[in-house]
């Protein structure tokens, strides 16, 4: 009996091993290894923490990491400075400064924190409720939950679901995680905790 106890104790131990070893960092908190930067916006490390700032261009920036994901679930924490414009896009592939995937947005108070937008081809595929947009907290930290898989797309902010819809196209599509800066200068978020699971 105090055999079989063992060996079942073994498993749970193992097996909640294996889950959090699932969950890596995308971020280190010291340099932009495994990330690539596109336009001239600045993107750079303060205090463990990963800021997009609007550069002299005042152009769309990106910060893509290398890998691709295709299915994933990732959370992170982000805080908006200034103009808060920026997003979180998935299955992205970049030329210049032109994406090519999908944006869970990232962005004032009142503009649909938490939507899902395709990039040059069909714009919103789907925006929040109105009476969601109080979920957003300006000025302070926030937590932004992206998963897909499949065709699947669901998003959370700060712990209450935001959307949550399966799409055909999203479903063929494969690509980077990548963060946006927006056009027109001004722009500055903080981002920390990037944390994916691959599914």
């Amino acid at each position: 009996m105090k055999k079989l106890l063992f060996t079942f104790l073994m498993i749970l131990i193992f097996t909640g091993m294996n889950a959090q070893q699932k969950k890596v960092s995308l971020f280190n908190g010291k340099d932009l290894t495994g990330w690539k930067i596109y336009g001239t916006e600045k993107w750079y490390v303060e205090d463990g923490l990963l800021v997009c700032e609007s550069g002299s261009d005042k152009k769309y920036g990106y910060l893509a990491t290398e890998k691709f994901y295709k299915d994933f679930d990732i959370s992170v924490e982000f805080l908006q400075e200034s103009n808060g414009n920026s997003g979180l896009f998935f299955r992205s592939t970049i030329e210049g400064t032109k994406i090519a995937g999908w944006q869970c947005e990232v962005a004032p108070k009142g503009n649909d924190t938490g939507g899902i937008y395709e990039s040059y081809g069909r714009g919103w595929l789907k925006q929040i409720d109105e009476d969601k947009e109080n979920i957003l907290l300006p000025g302070q930290w926030n937590k932004l939950r992206l998963r897909v898989q499949g065709a699947r797309v669901q998003t959370w902010l700060n712990g209450q679901p935001m959307v949550d819809f399966t799409d055909e196209k999203i479903g063929q599509g494969n690509g980077s995680i990548a963060l946006q800066i927006h056009d027109g200068g001004g722009i500055k978020v903080k981002w920390r905790n990037l944390i994916i699971e691959e599914l």
